[in-house]
């Protein structure tokens, strides 16, 4: 283990850090952290409004959640082409890049008026379920902004005050993304978060086999989510297998027989100790074994959420998303926890579930007791977190080594 965690700090380390010092590949990271609160605002009440399912008398605080990280797609279209222009050294103009990375955005999520002339947005598609085409927004204003930067019209030696010269300097590219957005959206009538949902659809047809389930929850849960994009993009292909599955299962028992498909909601939400990549673990190193001030700052704030399976703050915060060095343990575990519950379920150490048990957010152990009415679900969990303890271990050592040093680096500053 010494070996490996040496080998990961000296070696694996610095060869990720120049990833993530490409200024792109920067932005992104950046702009999710400058976001960290309102992350942090949402998950919190997320868990307090799960109180009021017990107690109906307490405060419905679930809007707290929609109006902070319910909108983070879209405050992600503002800090990225904002980020990107920082990073490029055309700082002048970032403001004004991330105002027309909020247009591009909604442009992007394909809007609609109602009859009385009101503006009508999908309010999913401005949380999670609009990160990729956030990301892909951002990523595309960020592109145009910095070329138009290298062709300004009033350079630094213009006797225009700074302000009037950056007006000039992005009304053509600016309304060159404006035009773009229109052309798709409105002439076009190309939607792109549909695009994307048609694009996984095909996934579907894998259905509920031994290949389909990894694939789709290792795309969903792990890999994708690496790149800061949320697992509720997968949501509507996963529903699609899940929801026919527990339902054929609890058929299957209603006749008499057992229950058969594997791939069903209550299956998946067994292995995502803390969240999609089994990050508890992580959270718990963090939190009690960091020498980083900064990764034992969001550990301590994200164990909590962690808990409760709600890894955004230690996906974002830590970050993994992003991350070469933290990256690649979620990727393990993303596999692992599909294939090993498959197997598991299949030669009939852990029932299969054969009703709905939708209390996604109970902690781990108890969710898979009362989803697989045996103890024997629990202790698969627990093995698993054991598993994962032992998978992030190593990558974490060297991920609180380098941001131990970048914060020495930064007090030296």
């Amino acid at each position: 283990m010494k070996k490996l965690i040496t080998w990961m700090t000296d070696v694996f380390a610095p060869k990720a850090n120049k990833i993530v010092k490409n200024p792109w590949v920067a932005s992104v990271q950046d702009s999710i952290l400058t976001a960290i609160p309102m992350i942090f605002i949402g998950s919190f009440a997320t868990i307090l409004s799960l109180v009021k399912n017990v107690w109906k008398f307490f405060p419905d605080f679930s809007m707290l959640s929609t109006f902070s990280f319910g909108l983070f797609s879209l405050f992600l279209a503002y800090l990225l082409p904002e980020a990107i222009m920082t990073h490029k050294n055309h700082k002048d103009v970032a403001k004004a890049a991330g105002l027309a990375g909020i247009a591009f955005f909604l442009l992007m999520t394909y809007p609609t008026f109602s009859k009385a002339g009101n503006l009508v947005l999908n309010i999913n598609l401005l949380g999670t379920g609009g990160m990729l085409t956030a990301l892909v927004s951002g990523l595309f204003v960020g592109f145009i902004m910095n070329i138009a930067s290298k062709f300004q019209f009033f350079g630094e030696d213009s006797s225009l005050p700074d302000f009037v010269a950056t007006w000039f300097n992005t009304l053509i590219p600016i309304i060159v993304v404006l035009l773009i957005g229109w052309g798709f959206t409105f002439q076009l009538h190309f939607n792109m978060s549909a695009a994307i949902t048609n694009l996984l659809m095909p996934l579907v047809n894998i259905g509920g086999s031994f290949g389909g389930f990894v694939l789709i929850i290792f795309l969903g849960y792990s890999f994708l989510y690496t790149f800061g994009i949320s697992s509720w993009i997968i949501y509507p292909v996963e529903i699609a297998i899940a929801l026919p599955g527990i339902a054929a299962n609890a058929q299957q028992v209603a006749n008499g027989g057992a229950p058969t498909h594997i791939f069903v909601e209550e299956v998946i939400d067994m292995f995502v100790i803390g969240g999609g990549g089994a990050t508890l673990a992580l959270a718990i190193m963090m939190a009690f074994m960091a020498k980083s001030a900064r990764m034992k700052m969001v550990g301590r704030a994200g164990l909590i959420p962690s808990i409760f399976n709600i890894n955004e703050p230690i996906v974002f915060g830590a970050p993994i998303a992003f991350n070469p060095i933290l990256m690649v343990p979620m990727w393990i575990m993303g596999l692992v926890g599909p294939i090993s519950a498959w197997i598991v379920m299949k030669i009939g150490l852990v029932p299969i579930p054969d009703h709905v048990f939708g209390l996604w957010y109970l902690p781990t152990p108890i969710f898979a007791f009362f989803a697989t009415k045996s103890f024997a679900g629990v202790l698969y969990v627990l093995v698993l977190f054991i598993l994962s303890w032992f998978v992030y271990l190593p990558f974490f050592r060297a991920a609180d080594s380098v941001a131990l040093k970048q914060e020495a680096a930064d007090e030296e500053d």
